[in-house]
C-alpha cells in the first residue's frame, strides 16, 4: 500500500514484473528486493558512490553529507523537525550496501521458475535523520553545517522494514548495522575519490 507517488511507481513496476511472471510465455522464477536506504561502499575500497553532478543535490543523504564534508556543497539542507519523532526529523530504515549485496546472493540462489519472492531489505530498525548527521560528523572528524528547513511535501514520520520474511525464508539478516561504521568505511572511499568515477566515465550508483 504505497503512501507516495515515489512507492506507487515502486508498486507499479513490481506487479509489471508479476504480471508478466503469470504469463504463459514465461518461465522466469521471481524474487523482488525492497530496499531501504542504502549506504555503505565496498570494504575494500574498489566501488563507493558517485552519482552524476545534476543529482547530487537530490540524493541520498549519505552523499549530501559528504560532500557537505569535503566542502562541495556549503552544508546540508534538513528538511522538517515537527515530525512526531523522537527529536522532530524523519526516521528511516539505513541497509549497508554489503548487506544488500549478500541479500541478492541468497535470492538468486533460492530463485525457482514459477515461483516469486518478495523480500523487504533492510534492519528492522528506524534511524533519524539528526542521528544520522551526528554519525557521519564522527565519521568523517568534520563538523557539518546544518541548515533547517520546513517539511518536504509527501514524507512520512517514520519508515522502516520488516525483514522478516527475509530472515525466515532466506536465512538473511543485515549484519553492518553500526551507523557510524557503515559511514566510516563509505568516507574513506570518498576521500579517495573526489571526482568519483569521472576519470574513466562510468558512474556507479
Amino acid at each position: 500500500f504505497p503512501i507516495n507517488p515515489y512507492g506507487k511507481a515502486k508498486k507499479m513496476a513490481e506487479d509489471i514484473i508479476l504480471d508478466f511472471s503469470k504469463s504463459r510465455k514465461s518461465d522466469m522464477s521471481v524474487m523482488i528486493l525492497r530496499y531501504f536506504n542504502v549506504i555503505g561502499s565496498d570494504p575494500e575500497g574498489r566501488l563507493g558512490e558517485a552519482p552524476p553532478p545534476e543529482l547530487r543535490e537530490h540524493g541520498r543523504i549519505s552523499g549530501a553529507c559528504f560532500d557537505a564534508a569535503l566542502g562541495i556543497i556549503p552544508g546540508l539542507k534538513v528538511k522538517g523537525t515537527d515530525y512526531e519523532t523522537a527529536d522532530g526529523t524523519c526516521v528511516r530504515d539505513y541497509i549497508d550496501v554489503t548487506d544488500l549485496v549478500d541479500a541478492h546472493v541468497k535470492a538468486l540462489n533460492k530463485a525457482e521458475r514459477g515461483k516469486v519472492g518478495i523480500y523487504n531489505v533492510g534492519t528492522g530498525r528506524g534511524r533519524s535523520v539528526k542521528e544520522f548527521v551526528e554519525a557521519c560528523k564522527k565519521a568523517t572528524g568534520v563538523d557539518i553545517k546544518v541548515d533547517y528547513f520546513p517539511r518536504r511535501p509527501g514524507d512520512y514520520a517514520e519508515v522502516y522494514s520488516n525483514p522478516a520474511r527475509i530472515n525466515r525464508e532466506l536465512n538473511w539478516t543485515a549484519q553492518h548495522t553500526e551507523l557510524q561504521e557503515s559511514l566510516r568505511v563509505a568516507w574513506t572511499w570518498q576521500k579517495k575519490h573526489r571526482s568519483g568515477y569521472a576519470d574513466s566515465g562510468r558512474y556507479i550508483f
